[in-house]
């Protein structure tokens, strides 16, 4: 990927799962107690802890409740773990600046209590601000309606201050009223001491706020809709959707912004003679990516789950362009695999490993019948992707002298991380990109010429130890040992996403038993919900990775038997992201990040000033 590739899939350290309401309510209550017993200072620390629940706690509660009920009304999507969630950070938030102004009030004898009221209005004038842009880019409301429910929280708070602080006194005559919705002595003095005007200059904050917030969200949307004909708002509820709860909003704007595209899918099957499949490798020519499970990024293990015998989902020369848009896709990819398994032809007899050096690249691969399972890499040189262009020229002279289906694997096995603009990329046009072609060529040949034996073949497998955040997915590493006429070829398949430079030479040099190895990743994104650089080696201890693959390739050598295989493509259209949109989406994505930030602080400065000004002119 580009540099810009890299910052869109670094987006994913932000994910998480958003936690159950109850849960995130509990946690509400137990700091809205906590900020009770700090701030108040009545004989019994129960007491403090009660007032800091009702006057704090309590509108974060109704704020959960009631909020995805108005939302749903006006035909929003707000879930109730995402109320609650969203709520308790309206929460957290007024805390910390009530805790700041606090501090200030009791540092500077001049501001006092009136400070601490004005920096309570502000902050309440804040989280209507913070709600009203989560609730337009969730539900996609207009701003009107997305104010409805975005002011629940603020309007919960200041009934219950108007009440309990004695401004109700002010504007109420009737007796009986003032007993019911005065009740200034129930509190403790630091929530006393506001009046009607109070809430009305509330009231107008919250308009500035808003508007200011509309104002943002213009001027986000822009440069969204002029290169990608989509909504900034579209991405961020998406995403939001993704990292609060899972959900595949973030697909549907995916497919919003992709376009169709025809692509390969090649199986090479391997069975015992008694029919039982022994393995499988499966290339659809797509990459498994953006991030995460998003897309095809768990595609691995899919293609794992689907197949009878040991499956070996490698990595297609494909870049992010390729990436699916929806997990849907994954499917077409599973069926289009299962027809071509259907029309294999199997043969007893294959070619032993051969392998050609061409400049930087290095080809290894073996014939079975007439079809060919070659593996590319640039190793010890870092590389990244193959362009999609690039591999279907490179099968197609590898097919010149005769061969007919080719499963042409990126080994995807040697880059030195995410840093500069040029991170190994092989595109049409570049050296690399014709060694690889002259490369194919000559392996071609070769294999179409060479010799040919019995066929054996023995797999190992295992989890490991490991889990994603360090490198290595659900189908852990892989063991495939061939063998014709006493030459073994071992393909090592890692489920991770590229490895760390000189990686591949030591796993090789460490290996007994067979006469040539290639090793391989699957660039599964699963690894990439941590950052996006994440690959093998870089936090497991290398002798660890080395010492297993050795055993794994004892196991599989022991495993050896006698076995046909046979090879089988077909097409499918798939809906992936298209010529030049990963680079506009990460370079708009990237800049809404960077500049949005930026943006922001000063939107939320002006605002603020704006405030100020207000106070000092009341």
């Amino acid at each position: 990927m580009t540099a810009t590739q890299g910052n869109l899939a670094s987006l994913s350290r932000f994910i998480f799962r958003a936690p159950t309401w109850y849960t995130s309510l509990a946690f509400a209550l137990i700091i809205a107690a906590m900020t009770g017993i700090v701030a108040f200072d009545s004989r019994f620390i129960l007491d403090d802890a009660w007032q800091g629940v009702f006057l704090i706690g309590l509108p974060t509660s109704i704020a959960s409740a009631v909020t995805p009920w108005v939302d749903r009304q006006l035909g929003g999507q707000l879930t109730p773990n995402r109320a609650t969630l969203l709520a308790v950070i309206c929460e957290l938030i007024t805390i910390a600046m009530l805790t700041v102004a606090g501090l200030i009030a009791i540092f500077t004898v001049r501001l006092g209590q009136n400070f601490v009221f004005d920096v309570l209005l502000v902050a309440l004038a804040s989280i209507f601000a913070f709600r009203l842009l989560i609730l337009m880019a969730v539900s996609r409301h207009s701003l009107l309606k997305a104010t409805i429910p975005a002011s629940v929280q603020t309007v919960t708070a200041a009934v219950l201050l108007a009440i309990y602080s004695g401004a109700t006194a002010f504007i109420l005559e009737d007796p009986m009223l003032r007993e019911y919705l005065s009740r200034p002595e129930e509190v403790p003095p630091q929530v006393q001491g506001f009046i009607p005007e109070d809430f009305i200059i509330l009231a107008v904050i919250c308009v500035i706020y808003a508007l200011a917030v509309w104002l943002f969200l213009v001027v986000i949307d822009q440069p969204w809709r002029s290169s990608l004909g989509v909504s900034a708002l579209d991405f961020l509820r998406g995403f939001i959707g993704h990292i609060a709860e899972g959900t595949r909003e973030l697909e549907e704007f995916f497919e919003d912004i992709g376009e169709e595209a025809v692509v390969p899918v090649t199986l090479l099957s391997v069975r015992r003679p008694d029919g039982e499949e022994k393995a499988r490798f499966v290339l659809p020519m797509i990459h498994p990516g953006p991030m995460g499970e998003i897309g095809g990024g768990n595609l691995p293990r899919r293609v794992a789950e689907s197949a009878d015998g040991l499956a070996f989902p490698p990595h297609a020369t494909a870049g992010h362009d390729f990436n699916l848009v929806t997990e849907r896709e994954v499917d077409k990819i599973l069926s289009t695999a299962e027809t071509a398994y259907q029309h294999i032809e199997y043969d007893s007899h294959a070619t032993a490993g051969h392998r050609v050096t061409e400049g930087e690249a290095t080809l290894t691969g073996q014939a079975f019948g007439s079809d060919a399972l070659v593996v590319n890499t640039y190793a010890p040189g870092c590389a990244d992707d193959v362009e999609y262009a690039v591999g279907l020229s490179a099968m197609s002279e590898a097919r010149a002298d005769g061969l007919e289906d080719v499963l042409l694997v990126d080994a995807h096995n040697c880059n030195d991380g995410l840093e500069g603009d040029d991170l190994g990329h092989v595109v049409p046009g570049s050296q690399r990109s014709f060694d690889m072609l002259h490369g194919a060529g000559q392996l071609g040949s070769l294999l179409t010429d060479a010799e040919t034996g019995q066929l054996r073949c023995g797999v190992a497998w295992d989890a490991t130890p490991w889990e994603p955040a360090e490198g290595i997915g659900p189908l852990g590493i892989r063991v495939c040992v061939f063998e014709v006429n006493d030459q073994r070829t071992a393909y090592v398949l890692i489920d991770g996403n590229n490895m760390e430079p000189g990686l591949r030479q030591r796993i090789i040099d460490a290996a007994e038993g067979v006469d040539m190895m290639e090793v391989m990743t699957s660039d599964t994104h699963i690894v990439n919900t941590v950052e996006a650089e994440n690959q093998v080696g870089q936090a497991i201890p290398e002798k660890e990775i080395v010492a297993l693959i050795g055993d794994l390739v004892d196991r599989a050598v022991a495993d050896l038997e006698p076995v046909e295989a046979g090879m089988a493509s077909e097409q499918v259209t798939v809906t992936v992201f298209g010529n030049d949109r990963t680079e506009t989406l990460a370079s708009t994505a990237n800049a809404m990040v960077s500049m949005g930030g930026a943006l922001a602080a000063a939107f939320i400065l002006i605002v603020m000033t704006i405030s100020v000004l207000i106070f000092l002119l009341t």
